[in-house]
């Protein structure tokens, strides 16, 4: 903190005000004695040294200047004594018989003195409130500004982020470069009677870059930037959002062409009468303010609107309709475009190998956000920065990769024999029933080293984006899910508590495909269960059952009967390929991680299940003969030798910078 941000505040000078007042009220009832212990003014007046002393009554003080300066005390000292010795002190003092006399005084208020004791709290309070004043009128530390707007204003020096910092979001990129042209330009649009959008809403999962977003078309834009927190509105006080809000809009149309940007808007812009307050709440007077502003607008101010969230569907209609945020854009997790691009971008200015693919890295990572990407990349860095290396390599990237998935690898956690062994057949019972489905996505990696909570993983990655699941592929899941847990039962016929969150997830599947996805013929094509809704601050904080109790234990009984399905899929994979389990186990046991080249070689004469028959919705409606159109969209081969990046037995190519490095560089080691 520095000098001049400390001086701003009121207390420093509090305080420097009553050290003053101390040291002069010292300076004026100083009387320049020297005092000296009750014993040793006695002795001055026995010994014949003193040449005058003055008795002070009430303050039971004796004040002796003596005839020649004590090398210790000088010439003047000075004693208390307590009332009982007052008869034998003024004995002492009467037998000494000064030279130049001796007086009683009686002592006389000062009037300066009660005048400053009435005065100086008086001239303290009044300070106290005087700077405080200036505080709220000049800035100062803003003590009790409650109803500014604690927006920041981005500042032209800050390092600008553009919309080439972004990838992955092309659509929203696209949307948002319209708003950046309307702030640059509004006539192209207003000359054909275009009217830009109030209000854009991001919306969508934690880690897409949502804020990254705003951030760029603060950059691209040119124009003031306020950025705020939905929390920043709300405090203890009632009418402080509201108040903030007035004034954050102030600010930008004194401004414009300005953006306001506030991020986690469902801070303060949840549906209201969610909570439990009434039409005095802060939160809803915050939100009522804050539609009125934006109802407010003027088109010719030029002051647009973008907010940020992870939950639009809590946020209050009222706030989502057209007038307000106009443009709602989803930024959803990168497909695999739009992962190499970011991979692309997070990689610049970081030394790869000449080996790394980012597009293998890509293929490795469905699901991944850009936050979880960039933290692969630097997870990366760090690992290799770690092992004293100069470049990235895919051991590296494969390393992080897992770190980001499942938590880092736990080398201290040493695992008894037999536990090795159960966990070797347990994740090879899951890779084995995943790769004898159907309808699976291949096995790219096992491994029964612990990471996180994990005592070992079977990383099942799929070849390509997908946004639909089919019901044969959600059993397949049911099956490889049941597959752990059926290997246990196949090979020690004592099962462990190792599949517990196998279980948790299947019977999770296997209920959404009853009450959600319509996938159960008995039950049928019904959604059962709705959000419980506007319960204390939110909604859709729980799940209430809106069937009856018949259904209830049909649905049960279909939740089983899918368990119990994919758990007789998993036996009949495991002991027709029980020879492969085996060799598995032993390969597992030797190497402790396998990569796909391994696994296709111990999977070649995998027995696979035959396909089950067609589903029936209903016995009346019958197994259609008609085959679909054929439809084969024009799209690059997959390459299954590219679907992961991870450890192999084959000797890594030659490792060449695409940087060159200050020093010779060292590959990273595993």
């Amino acid at each position: 903190m520095s000098i001049r941000r400390i001086f701003r505040s009121p207390i420093p000078y509090i305080i420097l005000g009553a050290i003053a007042l101390w040291i002069g009220f010292g300076l004026i009832t100083g009387s320049g004695f020297q005092q000296v212990s009750t014993q040793q003014g006695l002795q001055f007046l026995k010994d014949g040294k003193v040449s005058e002393a003055l008795i002070i009554d009430g303050e039971q003080r004796v004040d002796l200047t003596l005839a020649t300066a004590d090398s210790k005390y000088g010439d003047k000292v000075q004693f208390y004594y307590v009332a009982p010795r007052g008869s034998e002190v003024v004995n002492a003092v009467t037998a000494a018989a000064p030279a130049d006399g001796f007086n009683d005084q009686v002592p006389q208020t000062n009037w300066f003195l009660s005048l400053l004791g009435i005065l100086l709290p008086v001239l303290l309070i009044g300070a106290f409130f005087w700077l405080m004043l200036s505080g709220m009128q000049g800035g100062g530390n803003k003590v009790m500004q409650f109803g500014k707007s604690k927006a920041k204003l981005v500042s032209k020096d800050t390092p600008k982020v553009t919309f080439a910092d972004v990838a992955g979001n092309d659509e929203a990129i696209e949307e948002l470069e319209e708003i950046k042209d309307f702030l640059k330009d509004p006539s192209k649009f207003l000359a054909v009677g275009a009217r830009i959008p109030k209000g854009v809403l991001l919306y969508g999962a934690p880690g897409t870059g949502k804020t990254l977003l705003a951030r760029a078309v603060a950059g691209e834009a040119g124009v003031p930037f306020y950025s705020i927190s939905g929390s920043d509105f709300v405090e203890m006080f009632v009418g402080v959002g509201a108040s903030r809000v007035r004034d954050l809009f102030e600010q930008a149309k004194q401004n414009s062409p300005a953006i306001i940007f506030i991020d986690e808007i469902d801070a303060v812009g949840r549906h209201r009468g969610a909570g439990m307050g009434g039409g005095h709440d802060e939160r809803e007077q915050t939100l009522n303010q804050l539609l009125v502003e934006m109802d407010g607008f003027d088109v010719k101010t030029n002051v647009i609107l973008i907010a940020a969230t992870n939950r639009p569907d809590i946020l209050d209609p009222a706030l989502l309709r057209p007038g307000r945020f106009d443009r709602q854009i989803g930024v959803d997790a990168p497909d695999l475009q739009g992962r190499k691009q970011i991979l692309e971008v997070h990689g610049r200015g970081k030394p790869l190998a000449a080996g790394v693919d980012l597009e293998v890295l890509a293929r490795k990572t469905p699901g991944f956000t850009g936050a979880d990407l960039a933290n692969v990349l630097n997870e990366a860095a760090l690992l290799t920065a770690r092992s004293n290396a100069q470049l990235i390599d895919n051991r590296a990237l494969d390393e992080a990769v897992d770190r980001v998935m499942a938590g880092p690898q736990r080398r201290t956690r040493i695992m008894r024999d037999k536990e090795k062994l159960i966990t070797a057949y347990h994740e090879g019972g899951h890779a084995l029933v995943a790769t004898a489905m159907n309808n699976t996505d291949p096995v790219t990696k096992i491994t029964i080293l612990p990471r996180g909570r994990a005592l070992g993983y079977t990383m099942v990655l799929p070849l390509e984006d997908r946004y639909s699941v089919s019901r044969n592929e959600l059993l397949d899941q049911l099956a490889y899910a049941m597959g752990g847990r059926v290997a246990e039962e196949v090979v020690f016929h004592d099962p462990t508590t190792g599949a517990s969150n196998d279980i948790e997830k299947a019977t999770d599947t296997a209920r959404k495909m009853v009450t959600d996805y319509g996938m159960s013929a008995n039950v049928g094509a019904v959604k059962l269960g709705s959000a419980s809704g506007e319960m204390f601050l939110g909604r859709n904080m729980g799940h209430e059952r809106d069937y009856s109790d018949n259904l209830a234990q049909q649905v049960d009984a279909e939740v089983r009967e899918l368990i119990e399905a994919a758990h007789d899929e998993a036996w009949n994979v495991l002991n027709d390929n029980r020879d492969i389990l085996d060799r598995l186990a032993t390969e597992l046991l030797e190497h402790e991680t396998l990569d796909q080249h391994q696994l296709a070689e111990i999977f070649k004469d995998v027995r696979h299940m035959p396909p089950r028959p067609q589903w029936l919705s209903s016995q009346k409606r019958p197994v259609s003969t008609i085959p679909p159109i054929d439809f084969r969209a024009a799209k690059a081969p997959i390459d299954l030798g590219k679907t992961d990046g991870a450890i192999t037995s084959e000797p890594e190519a030659e490792l060449k910078p695409k940087r060159a490095p200050q020093a010779p560089p060292r590959p990273a080691t595993a």
